[in-house]
């Protein structure tokens, strides 16, 4: 039998510490310390203190309210509706200090990465926009260009096993050309040519416009990113697409879209630039549009947001806010009264401005396109008529 206390071994257990500082400052294991940083990377953490009485620096945009600097803004739009000569337009009016849409615009150099105009397309519209704009092509000498139509236009390749994205060859050249040009604007036609991977997958969306955030901001710069809106977005007129992480990772989201009364297109010239979102201004601004000899145009009538435009956007946020409130279960009637439509969305905080006379009239042309109506329903074993979408 050993002579050994089976106590010996035991470490005694140290005494309760109620002081902070004495806990911080205790002796440690090393194997207790945090993992040093990866390639010795100094931490770039701050107190907050140290912006006592610095400036509050300024925010910048490329045009005030809708396109801001430093961040990405997306275009959406439908195949056929003219974001791309959206675009172009906006590049000239930003190189040669001209105005867009009637607005004034941060003048400075573009670079434009067309993956889906080749060079003679691109010589057309530019062509069209200089003949509006009185000016010539050597107005244009701070717009650089590139055509990709027909090639490998992927700004990242995709590593199917560990689902992450690296940047390509194409990105670095991209990169050395804005290094080099010092843009205001970087445009980039079209996302579905631009980006390796699921747009439905939430991780791959945040990392490619992680991607494209690093260049606005290193850069100093505006990125306007081209996209097609998915099936659902154009349904329901939000004009967004697949994950809803690009509606949340861009700080500027604009929809560019047709009026239909119905199923019919009343003028296929007109068109509504919408502000879907906003994080440093007012969402819900719209632009009217009309083509005409080759370019967009700011319909002149009503200060640039004519009756047409204005009954769109009522009827879009009605649908809107129809679905909202059928979701969570509250209702909603065509008459008059505590829970009538128009008044309830008037006074609703995402209403956009929007009065309880054009929620009204809005109503009443969704009831007649079919889009809406009555439906009765038991409530509490009580039947009411309550306004459902049409499906």
């Amino acid at each position: 039998m050993s002579d050994k206390d089976p106590f010996d071994d035991l470490i005694p257990v140290p005494p309760n510490v109620t002081d902070l500082a004495e806990f911080r400052n205790r002796p440690r294991d090393a194997r207790a310390q945090p993992p040093a940083s990866p390639g010795g990377r100094k931490s770039r953490f701050r107190s907050a203190a140290e912006l006592d009485g610095k400036p509050i620096p300024p925010r910048c945009w490329l045009v005030p309210d809708l396109i801001p600097q430093h961040v990405v803004t997306a275009l959406y739009g439908d195949g056929g509706t003219g974001k791309s000569l959206l675009a172009k337009q906006l590049a000239v009016a930003v190189v040669t200090g001209g105005k867009w849409l009637g607005r004034d615009v941060t003048s400075g150099p573009v670079v434009f990465l067309s993956a889906e105009d080749d060079d003679d397309e691109l010589h057309r519209r530019f062509a069209a926009i200089l003949d509006a704009e009185g000016r010539t092509f050597a107005d244009l000498d701070r717009l650089t260009f590139r055509s990709l139509a027909g090639e490998d236009a992927l700004l990242a390749t995709l590593n199917p096993r560990s689902g992450v994205l690296r940047r390509s060859a194409l990105y670095s050249e991209l990169d050395a050309v804005i290094a080099e040009q010092h843009p205001a604007l970087l445009v980039l036609d079209t996302l579905a040519d631009l980006f390796p991977g699921n747009e439905n997958d939430r991780a791959h969306v945040t990392q490619f416009v992680g991607i494209l955030i690093g260049l606005a901001i290193r850069h100093d710069c505006a990125v306007l990113l081209l996209a097609h809106p998915s099936r659902s977005g154009l349904a329901s007129g939000s004009g967004d697409g697949g994950s809803t992480a690009w509606n949340s990772k861009v700080r500027s989201r604009l929809f560019l879209h047709r009026v239909f009364q119905g199923e019919e297109e009343p003028d296929p010239d007109f068109r509504v630039l919408s502000t879907m979102k906003a994080n440093f201004g007012r969402k819900g601004t719209e632009i009217a549009l009309r083509w005409r000899d080759g370019v967009f145009v700011a319909d002149e009538a009503e200060t640039g947001l004519d009756r047409s435009a204005q009954r769109s956007k009522a009827m879009r946020k009605f649908l809107e806010l129809l679905r909202i409130y059928t979701e969570q279960g509250r209702d909603v009637n065509s008459r008059a009264g505590r829970y009538f439509a128009p008044t309830i969305f008037a006074a609703h905080p995402e209403a956009e401005g929007i009065t309880k006379p054009a929620f009204a009239d809005a109503m009443e042309r969704l009831f007649t396109q079919g889009m809406i109506r009555d439906v009765e329903v038991d409530r509490h074993r009580k039947k009411t008529t309550v306004i459902q979408e049409a499906k």
